[in-house]
């Protein structure tokens, strides 16, 4: 699998499938494409409504033809656009042509249902952890034990989500052997410190530290 970080959250997975994580590229100043470079799709996955996360999910579905998943409330509004669309929530797993989704706690607030989630999607038998927004929570040692992930992208910018120090404890209770700090320095706001969480997690895992645009094969 290949994984590449278009920026922010943003994250493009490239094997049997191609499938697109929070695509928020209009309007993020750090985006490596913009929408009308994805030419293709069969998959977008989105963890919560909050703009910088659903991002261009809708359009880039309308464009492609690529099944939408998200929460029941999220997806419910997708469908009603005439979106091809899976809904799901907490605790759930399904397949979407050929890829499977689960879909796991987060601590953030969210528009729509009124909350955040973290997904877990699996390819080609290689797991992504994508955490989404969220704050640290004990939940993270079940996500690693339950989902065994073998690469996770957490948020560190400490304003909307976790600190670096936090981040880290996260890396500690994941027990995962990859993971790619992102959602940082993208607005002013966010500030983020990925050599400091780096040194934070302290050979606990491999901590992998993309520019946007930068790539990793599993």
């Amino acid at each position: 699998m290949k994984i590449t970080w278009l920026g922010h959250a943003s994250l493009k997975l490239e094997g049997s499938k191609v499938v697109y994580i929070d695509p928020f590229l209009a309007g993020n100043p750090k985006a490596s494409i913009t929408p009308d470079k994805v030419d293709g799709a069969d998959v977008v996955v989105v963890t919560h409504d909050h703009g910088d996360h659903l991002g261009d999910g809708y359009s880039i579905c309308q464009r492609t033809g690529a099944i939408f998943v998200s929460t029941y409330e999220i997806a419910n509004e997708a469908s009603q656009q005439g979106i091809n669309a899976e809904m799901m929530n907490v605790g759930g797993t399904i397949d979407v042509d050929g890829v499977s989704v689960s879909m796991v706690p987060a601590f953030h607030t969210g528009g729509l249902g009124g909350t955040a989630v973290g997904v877990v999607v699996e390819m080609d038998g290689k797991k992504v952890y994508h955490a989404g927004d969220t704050g640290l929570t004990m939940e993270m040692i079940l996500i690693g034990e339950m989902y065994t992930p073998d690469i996770g992208f957490l948020p560190i910018d400490g304003r909307f989500n976790m600190t670096p120090r936090l981040a880290a404890k996260a890396v500690e209770l994941l027990k995962i052997p990859k993971v790619v700090p992102f959602h940082y320095d993208t607005f002013p706001a966010i500030k983020g410190y990925p050599y400091d969480f780096k040194k934070m997690v302290n050979g606990i895992s491999e901590v992998i530290i993309l520019e946007p645009g930068e790539s990793i094969e599993l």
